[in-house]
């Protein structure tokens, strides 16, 4: 989804409310209201769970979180899968906030054809799906980059300083043009016209979820570079995303976002450089 209509067809810039709807919307952010609660419940409650494990001392001064690695007993599928089921858990909490918007106006957009609440179903299923595959992806090259920074110690005790220049690209990224586009269609999101397939409702969530995925690719780098299971940023990566998205001045909102990371990211670099 970009900024002009003719690159989307499913773009629009307003859509009529039906009447009526006052009740329905009521509810809709109701429930997502609870799902977030939910989401936010378990995601903490799997810090929790986390929290005793011990991680291991690197070379570098970081420690190595077992979030990337097989507990014992465990295989490498069982650790992808507990590591996708925790990240769509955190993404439901982190996302929901800023999509809530756009998956209403498709509810608004479908509420004719006697099936709004099932097709707006799909859509989020499927949005959280786009997710959860990223996630696959995450643990991929995480387990990655952890299993050779084991191997070669000066990886190793590179790894602050390359996190902190991911953080610093990160909000670099927060600064660009086409981060401002991204967020022009991440407002303006919804369907060129009511569908009544399943098929349709399950695309458009997938589209929603390719354009968060990029719209959003700063915030999950650093993330990942940080923490990915850390509390701490990822209740500032929520409170970021939610406000460029909602907030009125939301390009402004990222700039601003943007010129804290590359900050953040340049002190982070230069400490583990061992310069500060």
């Amino acid at each position: 989804m970009t900024s002009t209509a003719s690159a989307d067809p499913g773009h629009c810039r307003a859509r009529a409310v039906p009447a009526g709807t006052d009740g329905s919307r009521r509810g809709f952010f109701g429930v997502c209201a609870v799902l977030f609660g939910l989401a936010a419940a378990a995601t903490v409650a799997l810090h929790g769970a986390m929290s005793p494990m011990a991680a291991t001392p690197m070379p570098g001064g970081w420690a190595l979180s077992m979030t990337w690695t097989p507990m014992c007993g465990q295989t490498w599928a069982g650790a992808a899968a507990a590591f996708v089921g925790m990240w769509t858990v955190m993404m439901v909490a982190m996302m929901l906030p800023s999509i809530a918007p756009a998956l209403w106006r498709y509810r608004v957009a479908v509420e004719g054809t006697g099936r709004a609440t099932r097709l707006t179903s799909l859509a989020a299923v499927a949005y959280f799906a786009v997710w959860a595959v990223l996630g696959f992806a995450v643990f991929i090259l995480g387990a990655t980059l952890v299993a050779l920074a084991m191997q070669w110690p000066t990886l190793a005790r590179a790894m602050p300083a390359l996190a902190g220049l991911v953080v610093l690209g990160a909000g670099a990224l927060q600064c660009s043009a086409w981060k401002s586009r991204l967020l022009d269609g991440c407002r303006h999101s919804c369907v060129g016209a009511p569908v009544q397939q399943a098929g349709s409702a399950w695309r458009h969530g997938i589209r929603l979820g390719l354009h968060c995925i990029q719209c959003c690719a700063g915030a999950t780098a650093s993330l990942a570079a940080i923490g990915v299971m850390d509390l701490g940023p990822m209740a500032m990566a929520t409170a970021a995303i939610s406000a460029e998205r909602l907030m009125p001045a939301g390009e402004r909102m990222a700039r601003a976002i943007g010129a804290v990371g590359i900050g953040a990211g340049a002190w982070l670099a230069l400490r583990g450089a061992g310069l500060l």
